[in-house]
């Protein structure tokens, strides 16, 4: 008889959240036919489908959501138990798992991230990056870093004061062409490249000063969803890019790109560590904190 493991239940909880299999199984770090695989055995010990499955989406069977609904609470349950065991360890181990943006990652990864995993070599740390905004308990992070301001107001933050500010930039060879802007306003007379945020809404650049705030809808040749592929526009010559600072702090310190309007991009929030306020915190988690404690008071 099958007996299915913890994992097969969270993997069928994680399928439900995400609305699919390809999502689903990169989150629990495993292939999308195993993932099948463990639907299929457990479909076919309870005799009833779980999901319905298409080319293009997936969503639960009647049956599926009473059996999601049913077995949600008890592995809360589980995990908590789980949790108040590991928090009695003497030496932090096992896997953290980080949600944060691109941006961010760079921004703590030397500092916070290989400093904690050279400190503690027997913990795992899973870092995922991603543009959108995620409730990290339901998608089953331990921490997330975000900008201070996007932190949910449930959860403790632990400055890590790294404060980010915008940078407008563009190539010389752009500016060989074109006169580099004195204000906001200015930029109506300039390529620029568009951003397309996880929402799909167009980014507008935002600039402030002396108490003057403009949001500016600029218009240019080209509209790109990652700030790595906008940089190397920018680097072509093919326009002016708003990027966080810390993207582009190499280019404009070797010459490849030039900063402008600088006055009016003061900085922003710091970056956030932040986690829910769970009372049994594993070694690891209550170590990692520590460390962001640590490196925000430098």
């Amino acid at each position: 008889m099958y007996r299915p493991a913890l994992n097969d239940l969270h993997a069928i909880l994680a399928i439900a959240r995400r609305g699919s299999f390809r999502a689903a199984a990169g989150d629990l770090g495993m292939s999308t036919t195993a993932l099948s695989n463990v639907v299929a055995k457990l479909e076919a010990e309870l005799g009833v489908r779980l999901f319905n499955r298409t080319t293009r989406s997936v969503s639960l069977t009647g049956a599926g959501r009473a059996f999601v609904d049913e077995i949600a609470v008890p592995l809360e349950d589980i995990q908590t138990a789980m949790d108040a065991a590991r928090s009695q360890q003497a030496t932090p181990s096992g896997t953290l798992r980080i949600n944060t943006f691109a941006t961010a990652a760079r921004e703590i990864l030397s500092p916070l991230v290989l400093t904690f995993i050279r400190r503690y070599p027997e913990v795992q740390v899973d870092l995922v990056t991603e543009g959108r905004m995620v409730d990290i308990v339901a998608e089953g992070f331990d921490l997330g870093v975000r900008a201070c301001n996007l932190v949910p107001s449930d959860m403790i933050a632990v400055p890590l004061g790294r404060p980010q500010r915008a940078a407008v930039v563009g190539s010389p060879a752009y500016f060989e062409a074109h006169a580099q802007p004195q204000t906001p306003a200015d930029l109506g007379h300039h390529r620029c490249i568009r951003v397309r945020l996880p929402s799909g809404a167009l980014y507008r650049w935002h600039f402030e000063k002396d108490g003057q705030k403009a949001d500016v809808d600029v218009t240019g040749p080209v509209t790109l969803d990652e700030a790595s592929l906008a940089r190397s526009a920018v680097l072509e010559g093919i326009g002016l890019g708003y990027f966080l600072e810390a993207n582009v702090r190499a280019d404009i310190a070797e010459g490849d790109l030039v900063r402008v309007l600088e006055d009016w991009t003061p900085p922003l929030t710091d970056l956030c560590l932040y986690y829910p306020g769970r009372r049994n915190a594993s070694a690891a988690m209550k170590a990692f904190v520590a460390l962001a404690r640590e490196v925000g008071r430098r």
